[in-house]
């Protein structure tokens, strides 16, 4: 028999049961119900705990009464889904690893019992590899899988990844994408999302212990394998292997190996060439990096003895200029140009893609002969990256030998806006009437694969002054940045592109990305600035303004520039308390949509006015006007409408109210839009308070802050606190409350919102 440990999978088991009772396809169960398919299918394989009437209507398709199943459901809704499938972001192991018996069982040993070890050591000689090996050995004790982060602690061209975006990194590699302002916040965060999961944690290239420090993972069953050229003295409980160069014995099997050399004749030829090794093994070192070089140099040559090998590497002044210059001579002209302008090239790794960009030309065949050069390595299909010390190396070279490098990069950037253009288009958007054709997970997951070669891309076109991709590539990222809110970049990048419109004199444009920039700040709570940003953008466009749009449609026509600012200006008011002012800006708002045809605004708006009448207590004014906004909506655009026609039925339509807030979390359930979940979540908790069933309501509460616990969404974090403490109070428990109040109070004076500090005094 199947033993079925945690709540989620107890739920997952009687909801499994009831399936199989009905007889019913997934589909048709889910028509039966009035769920949504995918909805059904996050229910019954875990990923998603249902909202209770989801539970009570599955019920009602197999005749059962559903109340047995409420502390299952209680209890699995606390521990929320299970954790997301096994991830393995590790670049592959080397096929060719040699030697390091001794050390790889010493970092083994310290990962099972300490979790947790530093491999430092010198430049090439293999830390990282020795890593990977490490980890794909111990990968089946780790079946949350494995995260790998290059913290570009000594990357040329790059500087070391700061901790609060490193934790971005790694927190997204969990799935966890709306994220805490601040440091601290993040790091515990990722100390939390690891304590539920048993995940080995590679650290590579780490500049100090100051950089790795926020990254350990904490108490729990994972585990943290950091590399470094500098050894990690003051991290504490990290213990420290330190890599020495290879020994003659290992250093010869793995020259031997790459080499392809065959077992030495005997006699005096051996003596020979087994003379003629020891100096080859001696020129290199013993590191693996320039071992494994030089024997791909040989093996290239077949006509070449160890001793000639031998006798050209001593005729070069460096041990790692003649390794890696060898390494060049057995290249022709079109493959040491390419290895050149790879040393100039932004971002962690590549495509061929990029690459052909870089050298204007295809390129599949050079990157063939560079892997198998050791110039290069592919980590996996498709994908390149160099080793830090080639790409200083090649960097050197692209400076003296170069001279049009920086058109090389400009290519590069241009390049990667039109991907980040074509792959935009696929994506469904606002104001966007029909996506080209394409498959819109697939774009969503380009963007996730490359947002870091989009940033430095980003960076490295603010550098050359090409202002044509540093305007652009902002846009190109708008709908990633509404899914993937809180990133450090994006208020950076949004500024960055402001100004560049204004010197290409796209001043709509302009004023569409201050506009994104104030949206960013609002949702991070920070309300002032937004209003500022908001004032920015609404600044009357100055003659000569070239109109044109941006490569995403991204520029907007002044009247509907004017009626997307005072919709979110409104927003602004609401969540600031003055309800007054921001019922002004958004019937503003609902008239300019209305006068330009734009049923999508006109629904946002009349959804938000609806809400804000609420607040000033005309109940019947509020449900019309939500009522209104859900006819002219469509799909997700529907919630805001339903959560807000819930709530205003709740006291005299309490079933109703159910229905509708039950209508609302499954669309946004559908569209995978957790923000929307925990406001569906919270308003249903509102509705049930004021229908007195204060038990359940506390419940939908608790599971909207769940919900929001990863995301950066302050604004409504502080909304869904007000609502628990009001149902605390409500409940008569005003214990439960203080807490909450006191977290309001603490974000609130944080922010500088004086209204919501007294507010919750007040409560």
């Amino acid at each position: 028999m199947l033993h079925v440990s945690s709540p989620p999978e107890r739920l997952v088991a009687q909801l499994a049961g009831i399936k199989e009772l009905s007889g019913l396809s997934l589909r048709a169960l889910a028509r039966e119900a009035g769920l949504s398919s995918s909805s059904l299918s996050r229910y019954l394989t875990g990923r998603l705990v249902p909202p209770w009437e989801a539970v009570v209507a599955l019920c009602r398709v197999v005749r059962r009464d559903p109340r047995p199943l409420r502390a299952i459901w209680t209890e699995a809704t606390q521990a929320g889904p299970a954790p997301a499938p096994r991830r393995n972001d590790l670049p592959a192991d080397l096929f060719d690893f040699t030697g390091r018996e001794e050390e790889s069982a010493q970092v083994e040993e310290l990962l099972r019992t300490v979790g947790a070890v530093a491999v430092d050591g010198m430049a090439g000689v293999g830390k990282t590899s020795l890593a990977l090996h490490v980890a794909h050995r111990l990968a089946p004790s780790f079946p949350d899988g494995g995260l790998y982060l290059d913290l570009q602690g000594f990357t040329p061209g790059q500087e070391p990844l700061e901790p609060q975006a490193a934790l971005a990194r790694l927190l997204a590699g969990l799935d966890v994408t709306h994220l805490p302002a601040g440091t601290a916040e993040r790091a515990a965060l990722w100390r939390s999302e690891l304590s539920r999961r048993r995940a080995l944690v590679l650290l590579d290239n780490a500049a100090d212990a100051d950089q790795a420090r926020p990254l350990l993972p904490g108490a729990g069953p994972s585990a943290v394998l950091i590399t470094s050229r500098n050894r990690l003295v003051s991290l504490d409980g990290v213990p420290p292997v330190t890599l020495t160069p290879l020994g003659d014995d290992d250093a010869a099997r793995l020259f031997g190996r790459a080499a392809g050399l065959a077992p030495a004749p005997a006699g005096r030829d051996a003596d020979a060439e087994g003379a003629a090794v020891e100096q080859v093994l001696r020129l290199c070192g013993g590191l693996p990096l320039a071992l494994r070089m030089a024997g791909a140099r040989l093996r290239h040559r077949p006509g070449w003895t160890v001793a000639v090998l031998a006798e050209r590497l001593r005729d070069s002044a460096g041990r790692f200029d003649a390794v890696f210059g060898m390494s060049l001579q057995q290249l022709d002209p079109a493959q040491r140009r390419l290895f050149r302008l790879l040393g100039v090239l932004p971002g962690a790794d590549f495509d061929a893609g990029v690459a052909a960009a870089l050298d204007d030309q295809p390129v599949d065949d050079l990157l063939d002969e560079l892997v198998d050069a050791h110039l290069l390595q592919e980590t996996a299909p498709g994908r390149y990256r160099m080793h830090d010390l080639i790409r200083r190396y090649a960097a050197d070279l692209a400076a003296e030998e170069e001279p049009k490098a920086g058109d090389a990069l400009r290519r590069v950037v241009t390049h990667y806006l039109a991907r980040a253009v074509d792959h935009d288009r696929i994506l469904p958007a606002p104001g966007r009437d029909r996506p080209e054709s394409g498959d819109p997970a697939a774009a969503m997951a380009w963007f996730d694969l490359e947002y870091v070669n989009l940033v430095a891309a980003f960076d490295a076109a603010v550098r050359l002054g090409a202002d044509e991709v540093v305007a652009g590539l902002p846009q190109t990222m708008r709908v990633w940045f509404f899914r993937h809110r809180g990133t450090d970049d994006q208020s950076r990048m949004l500024t960055a592109a402001a100004d560049a419109c204004r010197r290409l004199g796209r001043h709509r444009e302009r004023s569409a990305l201050l506009a994104d920039l104030g949206f960013a700040y609002a949702a991070a709570g920070r309300l002032i600035e937004a209003l500022k940003a908001y004032e920015k953008a609404g600044a009357t466009d100055p003659p000569g303004d070239t109109g044109r749009a941006g490569p995403a449609g991204g520029a907007a026509s002044g009247d509907e520039l004017a009626a997307a600012l005072a919709l979110r200006i409104g927003f602004v008011y609401r969540d600031l308390g003055d309800s007054v002012s921001a019922r002004r800006h958004l019937r503003r708002a609902r008239q300019l949509f209305e006068q330009g045809g734009q049923r999508g605004g006109q629904a946002q708006a009349l959804a938000a006015e609806g809400w804000v009448t609420l607040q000033l207590g005309d109940r019947d004014e509020a449900a019309a006007l939500a009522r209104a906004s859900v006819a002219l909506a469509d799909g997700p655009g529907r919630i805001t409408g339903l959560v807000t026609l819930g709530v205003a039925l709740a006291a005299d339509e309490p079933a109703e109210s159910r229905r509708v807030l039950g209508e609302a979390l499954s669309l946004a359930e559908e569209h995978h839009l957790p923000h929307n979940q925990a406001l569906c979540h919270n308003a249903a908790g509102i509705a049930l308070r004021t229908a007195g069933a204060f038990a359940e309501a506390l419940d939908r509460h608790r599971l909207a802050l769940r919900l929001l616990r990863p995301l950066n969404e302050v604004q409504l974090e502080i909304d869904c606190l007000q609502a628990y403490a009001e149902t605390c109070r409500a409940a008569g428990r005003p214990e439960e409350a203080r807490p909450l109040l006191d977290r309001i109070i603490g974000l609130a004076r944080e922010l500088g919102r004086p209204y919501d500090e007294e507010r919750a005094r007040r409560g």
